[in-house]
């Protein structure tokens, strides 16, 4: 059936209505507050904190200054975790070159980078058809590295990755894994996954496990989820707000504009990392 000009116009409305509601409007001073939470993160001798102020100002629209601060570095460090920190948000940045060097982390010999590489590479995407995730997938000896691969072929919509991860997040006993899958789907599963992830909830002994689980239903879209990551951002353990602050920005909730403002000036680093970054995120 044809659309008429009429039909078309209303469909057109609808969609920006339903965008416009999405997003949130930063006034300059905070705008500007963001970015300055960013910088100075990205140049804090925090390693990894430093990592995440490099994803905010990318996802910000600053990745060129990732790309400057970040280049020198990624020659001169000789750790391979953080060598596949600062690779991963080169990528990220647009330097797609840089993947290579996550890759060859993963592939090589000395194991001590390669959780990290398949992490990485799932979180900037691409990897599907690498022939070191999917050995990493294939492997059994070390589990988070076999999660962190499945994790990154689900990213890009393999089947099988997805069906283990969910039979993982069903029947695995140790709570670190199922945590760690929820984390995952939350960002790459649907709907259909709350429940599943609901059921764990009554299985995760300490209250930052359990805020795992609650953020990944809030990105999903349950309300009960959602509840609690706007309490979690009040949380007097800083990993929480962390957590918090980040899903936040994954979850669309702009209702917590105000707490992620507040939180701006927090006194953990990454608490205000993640709180700029889902601030800009937010406003796009």
């Amino acid at each position: 059936m044809k659309l008429n000009r009429i039909s078309i116009l209303l469909l057109f409305l609808f969609v920006i209505v339903i965008r416009a509601a999405d997003r949130i409007d930063l006034d300059e001073p905070t705008r500007a507050r963001c970015l300055e939470v960013l910088r100075a993160g990205l140049l804090s001798d925090e390693f990894w904190p430093s990592m995440h102020a490099a994803e905010g100002l990318t996802l910000g629209g600053h990745g060129g200054e990732v790309r400057v601060a970040f280049a020198a570095r990624l020659e001169t460090e000789k750790d391979d975790q953080r060598r596949c920190g600062l690779a991963r948000e080169l990528v990220r940045a647009g330097d797609e070159k840089k993947r290579k060097v996550m890759l060859d982390i993963l592939r090589g010999e000395d194991d001590h980078g390669h959780v990290h590489a398949a992490e990485s590479l799932y979180k900037v995407g691409g990897a599907t058809k690498a022939k070191p995730v999917r050995a990493a997938f294939a492997q059994t000896k070390n589990a988070n590295l076999q999660l962190m691969a499945a994790a990154a072929l689900g990213q890009a919509g393999d089947a099988k990755a997805l069906a283990f991860l969910r039979e993982q997040m069903r029947s695995a006993k140790d709570p670190k894994a199922f945590t760690i899958v929820a984390w995952v789907l939350g960002r790459i599963g649907g709907s259909v996954d709350c429940t599943l992830i609901r059921s764990r909830l009554a299985d995760v002994p300490d209250p930052l496990g359990k805020a795992y689980l609650q953020h990944a239903l809030a990105a999903l879209g349950n309300r009960d989820g959602q509840m609690a990551l706007s309490r979690n951002l009040e949380s007097g353990n800083p990993s929480i707000r962390v957590y918090a602050a980040v899903f936040a920005g994954d979850a669309r909730m702009t209702s917590v504009k105000p707490q992620l403002i507040r939180l701006l000036e927090d006194e953990t680093l990454d608490v205000r990392i993640r709180a700029a970054q889902s601030l800009l995120v937010l406003a796009r």
